[in-house]
């Protein structure tokens, strides 16, 4: 009898001190420190990069870094009017992903503002840099470009070779280097296919009560459970 997957141990942190530092998100990882540093007059960060390449994980690591638990990370994706601005810290990701609305776009700015006239502590994020940014005002797309921008990118095989590693830990499964290794040959280059793949293999291996090993993928692989 096959024993019925369970929730997936999910369990990331997110801090500094367990970012995974690359060529490509090193800047994003150096500015997101400097904001937090009281000696430091910068306040303000935008960082831009593709999903999963580590842009929530810096915005809740700097969150966690200024106010311990006390803090809110808002995403453009279900932002609501008013925006609260109650702390000494704003903290908005998904920018790319506000919604084509006067009102929110209004809002957002308005919150931004008064943030940033206070000298509080502002990071945003999304995919694109800001003069791409779709639906954003002018005005806030100028502001931005006065902070420090950083753009991460983990495409590189050193940065998925890391990254790989540090999603096994998450989800608490031993993920032998021929896995690994092999993994990154064959799956595509962005981070959700490697999050697809860690997935599959812990239920996999759940399921069938054994280890995971490079049959066990080569075997998901042929029946299309993981798909390269």
């Amino acid at each position: 009898m096959l024993q019925q997957a369970l929730d997936l141990p999910v369990t990331p942190r997110y801090g500094f001190e367990n970012f995974i530092s690359c060529a490509g998100n090193s800047s994003a990882l150096e500015f997101s420190r400097r904001i937090t540093n009281p000696a430091e007059p910068e306040k303000l960060l935008y960082l831009y990069g593709p999903a999963g390449s580590g842009k929530t994980h810096l915005l809740h690591a700097i969150g966690r870094q200024l106010a311990g638990e006390q803090y809110q990370v808002l995403s453009c994706r279900n932002l609501t009017v008013p925006i609260s601005t109650t702390s000494n810290l704003l903290l908005v990701d998904d920018l790319d992903q506000l919604p084509d609305q006067p009102e929110l776009r209004n809002a957002l700015w308005e919150a931004f503002n008064q943030q940033y006239s206070s000298g509080h502590t502002l990071a945003l994020a999304g995919r694109f840099a800001p003069k791409e940014l779709p639906t954003i005002d002018e005005h806030l797309i100028s502001r931005l470009l006065w902070g420090l921008v950083a753009r991460l990118d983990v495409s590189d095989d050193r940065s998925r070779q890391m990254l790989i590693a540090k999603l096994a830990q998450d989800r608490q499964i031993i993920l032998p280097d021929d896995v690994a290794s092999w993994l990154l040959t064959v799956l595509p280059r962005d981070v959700g296919s490697l999050v697809s793949a860690c997935d599959a293999l812990y239920r996999a291996a759940l399921q069938r009560k054994c280890r995971i090993t490079l049959r066990l993928a080569r075997e998901l692989v042929l029946l299309g459970t993981l798909t390269p």
